[in-house]
């Protein structure tokens, strides 16, 4: 007798990194069914900040990597702008296609017409990056990068002088975690690994700082509920306590800091009850946050990136950054303050960027302000051409950037040539006159650094890419030969690119890096706490920033940089509440979601059901709402129709809708992002997604 026998495929592990916007940078393990094909993602044990947890929208990638509506082919519009009419056509028609139109474009207006406009859907050094070669090479416009970490950066910088802090790893040693600014049960969920670690075997106690009360709140000993922008006033009502408690360190403010004296004299007006009248916050929680910061010397300050979504960011993640000076925790394991580990890398990434090549005359348009750039807002043009031709890789701008009906008016323009290099069919590539298919993070090689961690990690390539879709890498090599651009990173393998980086930046090899999957940056335990002094020439923390000066990756200063506070303070330019615009509204994301990826696969689409506006139940029913009802909120920029959620969960006159779902999903097709603002954020830009006033009433 004849039996069929069916051989089960040899499951195989490979291993990553996690390439997208979040700081965790996972360490991955990724079951290889075949050479296409990959089942569950689970967190490294070995790597000791991954420990083995990674999010559960990542775990079950294969959602996504496998998902029935990735692209796969080339396409040309076919139909009007925006119609979402495509045929298919060769790579080589269509990289021939946009090379003469950047030729053309460059022709009619001079170079910087061309903008290469690009973002962290992959945080790959390589696959990201690389576009930055192509324009330095072809002198197009420059991107100023300000969507996202800005006003947090430049503020924490102010104070400690450099984008660093104590090992992420020694949260677990700490005796107070407080989690400020950052929900990680939605987005670090890493962090919370090692806060709950310091509570199960110290005994620690955790406090979260936010602006509702989401998963990380409910998990906290002390949930201190503020308003949106007002955490610099709970930060100095804080460091009001310890200075008058008797809980200030002076021999640490003596020895490390600039203007002790100065700031406590500041700060005798700043008591609770001022920081209460503007925050929400009970005198009596701002009087218990202050005494576990006191009694608790051992305290780490994991400040997160909700400091960059208001307008006095900056100002705030400063006020915040300060109090741990005031008690002098940076001396103690577990103890200081951490923003990002950005600086510790010092990578030189000269080949992968064409830095060779740059010429600082080239003009540099703001990334957030994308809406007024092809609208043609001279200010936003810095004086230059229009923006003529694009080519768009990593970001989704129609969706994502803030401003959003002046984003969509600038790219329904009949003489804007755009490119879009994109997985999936998203609002940007649904406006472009050429779609490019590209790969994930699983189908080509790279190299990512963490920035809530330490490490260097390889993400090599695991499995085929389906169809043909090609990399970043792939496309911007094949533009640069067509539109006469000339460096030798063209002609480099990512590989060799990655080998090139590291030997430059006294990193080892990839060979070395690939035989040990990630390489541990963290600088030593003196270096890390400023025990030798902070990266200041007088080696003392600042509390008394010059705002003008603050070290930052760009020259690019924009907003009110001389309206911002000397010392701490609560720093009132924000968008406040008015007659008109009774509400504040946060956009604050959503635990499914990662901005717009992952709003296309099944299951995170399933868990967050639909969008919603979480409405205090008090400020509901002055308005005649109730939970489920159908509501329209708005600015002068927009408006956006959504379902009402009650919840007791946030101060009155906030609300809060957590984000990024597709425009799709709103009844007229438009999003959240139709109601934020794109104003320069003082002192280097940013997005203030968290600082919108608006109205709201039931439809």
């Amino acid at each position: 007798m004849n039996e069929t026998v069916r051989l089960t495929p040899t499951k195989r592990t490979g291993y990553s990194a996690c390439p997208h916007d979040c700081p965790s940078t996972c360490a991955l393990e990724v079951e290889l069914l075949d050479a296409r094909t990959i089942g569950r993602v689970r967190g490294s044990k070995d790597n000791d900040y991954t420990a083995g947890v990674v999010c559960a929208k990542v775990a079950r990638y294969a959602e996504r990597q496998h998902h029935a509506e990735r692209l796969l082919h080339p396409l040309r519009r076919v139909g009007p702008k925006g119609s979402g009419q495509f045929a298919p056509i060769s790579w080589d028609d269509a990289l021939d296609i946009v090379a003469g139109q950047f030729l053309q474009a460059e022709q009619r207006h001079g170079s910087e017409t061309v903008w290469p406009y690009f973002y962290a859907g992959t945080m790959g050094l390589v696959q990201r990056d690389g576009i930055i070669r192509l324009r330095h090479a072809k002198r197009y416009s420059g991107f100023h990068s300000t969507i996202c970490v800005n006003p947090a950066y430049s503020g924490f910088a102010a104070g400690v002088g450099r984008i660093a802090g104590p090992d992420p790893r020694e949260m677990a040693k700490s005796d107070l975690v407080v989690i400020w600014g950052t929900n990680p049960v939605n987005t670090q969920v890493n962090v919370m690994t090692h806060a709950t670690r310091a509570r199960k075997e110290r005994g620690a106690k955790i406090v979260a700082v936010d602006i509702y009360m989401n998963g990380t709140m409910e998990q906290a000993d002390l949930a201190v509920l503020v308003k949106p922008g007002t955490d610099a006033a709970l930060a100095c009502a804080v460091m009001h306590c310890l200075f008058r408690d008797g809980k200030a360190d002076w021999d640490y403010l003596d020895r490390y800091t600039d203007a002790p004296h100065e700031l406590e004299a500041h700060l005798k007006t700043r008591d609770p009850a001022w920081a209460s009248a503007i925050t929400g916050t009970p005198v009596e929680t701002i009087e218990a946050f202050a005494r576990l910061i006191g009694e608790r010397k051992r305290a780490y300050f994991r400040l997160g990136y909700g400091f960059a979504r208001s307008r006095n960011g900056a100002a705030s993640m400063h006020a915040a950054s300060c109090i741990p000076a005031v008690t002098g925790a940076w001396q103690y394991e577990g103890g200081g303050a951490f923003h990002n580990n950005a600086d510790i890398f010092q990578l030189n990434k000269r080949t992968i960027e064409g830095l060779d090549r740059a010429d600082p005359t080239n003009r540099m348009l703001d990334q957030s302000r994308i809406g007024a750039i092809l609208t043609g807002e001279r200010e936003a043009l810095a004086g230059g051409p229009p923006v003529t031709a694009m080519i768009v890789q990593n970001t989704n701008p129609m969706s994502v950037a803030p401003d959003q009906n002046k984003v969509k008016q600038g790219f329904a323009r009949e003489d804007l040539f755009v490119c879009v290099h994109e997985q999936f069919m998203t609002e940007t590539a649904q406006v472009a006159d050429i779609v490019l298919p590209a790969t994930t993070f699983l189908e080509h090689d790279d190299i990512y650094r963490g920035g809530g961690h330490q490490y260097i990690i390889l993400g090599p390539k695991l499995v085929e890419a389906p169809g043909e879709c090609r990399s970043n890498h792939e496309v911007i090599g094949a533009l640069a030969k067509r539109v006469g651009a000339e460096h030798p990173g063209f002609g480099m393998s990512p590989r060799e690119l990655i080998d090139d980086m590291l030997r430059a930046s006294n990193r080892g090899t990839l060979a070395e890096l690939e035989a040990n999957r990630w390489l541990d940056c963290q600088p030593p335990f003196r270096q890390s706490h400023y025990l030798d002094g902070f990266p200041w020439p007088d080696g003392k923390f600042r509390f008394k920033p010059d705002w003008k000066t603050v070290p930052f990756r760009s020259p690019c200063q924009s907003g009110p940089v001389e309206a911002m506070p000397p010392l701490p303070d609560y720093w009132r330019v924000v968008e406040e509440a008015d007659a008109a615009h009774p509400f504040r509204l946060a956009t604050s994301p959503a635990r499914a979601f990662l901005n717009s990826t992952f709003n296309e696969t099944p299951t995170s689409l399933a868990n967050e059901k639909r969008p919603t506006l979480m409405i205090h139940p008090d400020d509901a029913a002055e308005q005649g709402i109730v939970d489920g009802d159908y509501v329209v909120l708005g600015n002068t920029r927009g408006e956006v129709r959504l379902h009402a959620k009650l919840f007791d969960g946030v101060r009155r006159g906030v609300l809060i809708a957590e984000s990024i779902w597709p425009n799709t999903a709103y009844a007229d097709g438009c999003g959240i992002n139709s109601l934020t603002g794109a104003d320069p954020v003082a002192p280097y830009g940013g997005a203030a997604f968290h600082d919108n006033k608006v109205w709201v009433r039931k439809v």
